[in-house]
């Protein structure tokens, strides 16, 4: 099950409440996460945000994680935080388990972002409407020149043919990447997430080297 979170306000600044009721909507250490993120910001305004809450099954244990994003002036602050098991070292607590969580955050210079690619899902292409809200979008932000690089086999086409053709492959930029989804999130995140988009490439045109 995945959940996410979404605040923006094209016409103005938001405030750090605005960017506390996203993070108090994702539930996941609200107080921590809220923290840590305020402290990268070192004072900037938040205008925009995304919160995205991911949280999955084992045999045995719920992991859950979050990544915060939050445009600010001249930068984005990338925060991210999960938490598990470890046992406790208390005296006399054998057995017993205490919950950590770690928490990264990476403040990045807007003029830094070498790429925001926008991928967007559309229902029944065939017979498009500006106004018909998308089936899904995905972000894909690089700003440290990491990629991801994906191969698959060269097929000639010969359903008989045994030769080993090599591989192909293809290079992907990312160092973060974000799947909104209208099923899972409804339409109203998938429009605030390209919202989001759109300020953060306004930003790296304003800033740009």
């Amino acid at each position: 099950m995945v959940s996410m979170t979404f605040s923006h306000d094209d016409s103005a600044p938001s405030s750090t409440l605005s960017l506390r009721a996203a993070i108090e909507r994702g539930g996941f250490y609200p107080t921590l996460v809220h923290h840590t993120v305020t402290d990268a910001l070192d004072g900037r305004e938040p205008t925009h945000q995304i919160v995205h809450v991911d949280t999955h099954f084992d045999m045995e244990e719920v992991h859950r994680h979050i990544t915060v994003l939050a445009l600010a002036e001249d930068v984005i602050v990338v925060a991210h935080l999960d938490d598990h098991d470890v046992e406790a070292d208390d005296a006399g607590t054998a057995g017993r388990t205490d919950t950590v969580a770690r928490i990264s955050t990476e403040v990045v210079p807007v003029s830094r972002i070498r790429s925001v690619i926008l991928s967007e899902v559309h229902r029944r292409p065939e017979s498009f409407r500006p106004e018909r809200g998308l089936a899904e979008v995905t972000l894909n932000m690089n700003w440290t020149g990491g990629a991801r690089f994906e191969t698959a086999p060269v097929h000639c086409g010969d359903p008989d043919c045994m030769a080993d053709h090599g591989d192909d492959g293809t290079v992907v930029p990312e160092d973060i990447v974000l799947r909104i989804a209208a099923t899972a999130e409804g339409d109203t995140a998938v429009e605030e997430a390209r919202s989001f988009v759109r300020a953060l490439r306004r930003a790296c045109v304003r800033h740009a080297r």
